[in-house]
Order: structure tokens, then C-alpha cells, then sequence
């Protein structure tokens, strides 16, 4: 407690340095204040574990570990079992992945066409629950309150999609998991912080500069991937990356106010926010398309894992803080805001599903171009809904944005015909033993 009080004393003074004035109720509520105490919670996770397992890789605890249900956990969390991944299985994932390449043209778009009407579906409902529930006031007009623990919303969201994995893995046959568990913690600290910072923002900006910021956001991806994953891109990924970004920024500067936003104009720290969401969300795709990479599992393990480490961080965050408690008797005093989280949930962990299957199959890249698509759609639902004129520049910008697309997807389709017929040609002029 008194570190509390020493830390709300240290942020009320910043706050009135920054000519402010806010009352001592108002401290827990401003951004910087919650998220040093969610990082303090996340602190009491990841610190305890890295000198556990910096020690057990020290003694080298697999090669002294006896059996026991404790001694085995421990070596799945630190080790994992990439010494036991066999040739036959290795043969197994190549036969995969060749079989992928033999695809007809007519089978991948099909197939590229679900993941992207998937994640339209789910994540255009959970945008439009994410503003409601974070923009407007639960309750009569009067006496109505805002709901305030972003962390809350992040925690259910991931508990639900750890069930719904948890099920799949339990009636569905998974390939040999041999990746260690601690590994999956990194992207989901990232996704945390990368959902953090997106709900956190609506509070400071405009719907329309969050989507402008997300819709930009396929540059980032690609200088993570250059970063985390060493890749190289060609130039007709760059120009594409350019020419999305291009389309839904006329359509989204021509097209007016799209949001039901008042008193809400771009601020500091909601830059600071969106920066921070691009960052985090940048490195989650390219961190999980290096794990597929390497250790060869399936979207629902990475999905079972991301989402039990998620779960971890924030329930014990929100334990200490008193979240669970706050947020239970909101919940009490409002119940229509259990419906709304309730369906956020289901629209995420259902979004979550494709997403992983997705990077997967296509890469990091290709998944964001989608859901930069997404957020076009997300403007244009606006618009009909609201009524909202929609500009000859700005439809313009939809056409390029969609150009784009189905220019990465045949240019994409180009290379692999080309590359089969090389790799059939050299095959024939081979001599045979």
C-alpha cells in the first residue's frame, strides 16, 4: 500500500506540472498510473520466472530431471522437447507443406477467402462493441458512468479464447508439441500490451485516427520482420504495403467525422498509445510467425498458448489492483454492459481462431493486409449506417486499397507457378542414378 501512495503522490505531481488539476480520486485513472501498475503485476510474473529459468538452463535440468508430473512440467515450460521432434515427423510437416504448394490457384483464394470473411466478421462486430463500451456512458444520462479498466476487457477476451482452444486441442487431433512453454509468454505480453494500448487510446482520439494509425501499421510489421525475423521483402510487397496505406487515407480524409465522438480530440498520449499498439502489435505477428517457423505447431496450440499466458499476467494484475472487484459491481450497476462484454469476448477469441491460422498459412504481412482492409470496412458499415457522405476521393481510395490486395495475391500466386515449373525443369534435366 504504501508503495501505492508513494507512486499516486509521484503521478499527481506530474499531472499538476502538466497544468492539471485533478482530484486524488482521479490519479488511478490516468494512463501512466495504470500502466506502471499493470507492469508492476506483469513484474511479479516474468521476473520470479526468469531467474527460474535462467537457473534450470544453468544446471541443466532436463538431463537431471526425474519422473514426476512436477519435474516434467517444469521441462515442457523451459525446454520443451525439441530433441524428441523425429525425422518421420519433420517428413510428416514437409509432405505438409508440399502438398500446400500443389494447391490449385481456384483452392488457395478459396481458402484465403475464409480467413478473410472470418476475421471481417468477428473483428467488425468487436470494433463496433470496443467503441460502445469504451466511449459512452453506462447508465441514465445523468447519472451514467464510463467503464474504465481496459485490462478487465483484455482479461475476458483471453480467458474465453484459452476455453475455446482448450476444447478444439481436446476434440481435434494436434500435431507433436515441442516448443518450450516460456516462449509463448513474449507475444502474449505483447498482445496484452497491444490490446491495452487500443482500448486505452479511444479515451484520447478519434475513431477515425485510431483506423488511420492501424491502417499504416503494414510498414512496422515489415521493418519487425526484418528485425525479429530477419525476412526480406521484394519490392511489390513495399508497394502494396504503400499503396493500402495510400487508398484508405484518401478514403478516410475525404469521407468527414465517421464517429459519434464529443469533446474528443487527438492528444499526446493518445499518439503515445497508438505508437504503442502499432509497436506491440507489430512484434506479436512476426514473434508467432517465427514460433510457427521453428517449432512447426498448430494455430490452436499457439492460440491455447499465447492465451494461458495472457490469462496468467492479467488475473494477477487484476487481483492486485482490486479489478475483478471493481469490475463485478459495474457489471452489477449496469447489467446491459455483461451483454456487451460477453459478445466482445465470443468475437475475439473467435477472431483469434483465424488470425492464427492465418499468419500460419500466409505470414504476418498478408494477415495485416486483411485486417487493414478491415478497418475500410469498418468506415464504410459507419457510413451506412450513420449516414455518412462518401466522397469521389475516398471511393476512389477503396478501389486502389482493393487493387492492391489482389495485386499481392496474384503476384504471390506468379512466383509459386514460376518456382514449381523451375524446380519441374531442373527435376527433368536432372540424370537419374
Amino acid at each position: 500500500m504504501r508503495l501505492l501512495t508513494l507512486v499516486s503522490i509521484m503521478f499527481g505531481l506530474v499531472l499538476g506540472q502538466a497544468g492539471q488539476e485533478p482530484e486524488p480520486a482521479e490519479w488511478k485513472d490516468f494512463w501512466l498510473f495504470r500502466l506502471a501498475l499493470n507492469l508492476l503485476g506483469y513484474a511479479t510474473i516474468f521476473v520470479p520466472g526468469f531467474l527460474l529459468i535462467k537457473h534450470l538452463k544453468k544446471i541443466k535440468y532436463n538431463e537431471i530431471a526425474g519422473p514426476g508430473c512436477i519435474q516434467n512440467f517444469l521441462v515442457l515450460c523451459v525446454f520443451g522437447k525439441e530433441q524428441h521432434v523425429s525425422l518421420e515427423e519433420g517428413g510428416l510437416k514437409s509432405s505438409s507443406a508440399s502438398s500446400k504448394n500443389d494447391e490449385s490457384f481456384s483452392k488457395q483464394a478459396m481458402r484465403l477467402m475464409v480467413c478473410f470473411a472470418g476475421l471481417q466478421i468477428s473483428y467488425l462486430t468487436w470494433g463496433v462493441l470496443q467503441e460502445r463500451i469504451m466511449t459512452i456512458k453506462f447508465g441514465t444520462e445523468e447519472d451514467g458512468e464510463y467503464f474504465k479498466d481496459s485490462q478487465f476487457l483484455v482479461f475476458i477476451n483471453r480467458i474465453l479464447a484459452f476455453i475455446m482452444a482448450l476444447i478444439v486441442i481436446m476434440l481435434q487431433a494436434q500435431p507433436p508439441h515441442t516448443a518450450p512453454l516460456y516462449k509463448y509468454s513474449f507475444s502474449s505480453f505483447s498482445n496484452i500490451m497491444s490490446s491495452w494500448c487500443q482500448y486505452e487510446a479511444l479515451k484520447f482520439v478519434s475513431f477515425p485516427t485510431q483506423v488511420l494509425a492501424k491502417a499504416s501499421k503494414v510498414v512496422p510489421v515489415m521493418l519487425m520482420g526484418k528485425i525479429v525475423s530477419k525476412k526480406t521483402y521484394q519490392f511489390h510487397e513495399y508497394l502494396t504495403a504503400v499503396m493500402i496505406s495510400v487508398g484508405l487515407s484518401l478514403f478516410l480524409l475525404t469521407s468527414g467525422d465517421v464517429t459519434k465522438h464529443k469533446d474528443t480530440v487527438t492528444t499526446t498520449s493518445g499518439l503515445i498509445m497508438l505508437i504503442g499498439y502499432m509497436l506491440f502489435d507489430s512484434f506479436t505477428s512476426n514473434w508467432q510467425g517465427e514460433l510457427f517457423t521453428h517449432y512447426k505447431m498448430s494455430s490452436i496450440q499457439m492460440m491455447a498458448g499465447v492465451n494461458m499466458f495472457s490469462c496468467l499476467l492479467t488475473s494477477v494484475s487484476l487481483i492486485e489492483q482490486g479489478g475483478f472487484i471493481d469490475s463485478a459491481a459495474f457489471m452489477v450497476r449496469h447489467p446491459e454492459f455483461v451483454w456487451d462484454a460477453v459478445i466482445l469476448s465470443i468475437c475475439s477469441a473467435s477472431g483469434q481462431l483465424f488470425i492464427f491460422y492465418t499468419i500460419s498459412q500466409y505470414g504476418a504481412v498478408v494477415f495485416v493486409i486483411i485486417m487493414t482492409v478491415r478497418q475500410g470496412f469498418a468506415i464504410m458499415l459507419s457510413c451506412l449506417i450513420y449516414g455518412h457522405p462518401v466522397t469521389f476521393i475516398g471511393m476512389l481510395g477503396i478501389i486502389i486499397l482493393f487493387i492492391a490486395l489482389f495485386l499481392k495475391i496474384y503476384i504471390s500466386q506468379r512466383q509459386r507457378a514460376m518456382k514449381k515449373a523451375l524446380a519441374a525443369s531442373s527435376n527433368a534435366g536432372s540424370p537419374k542414378a
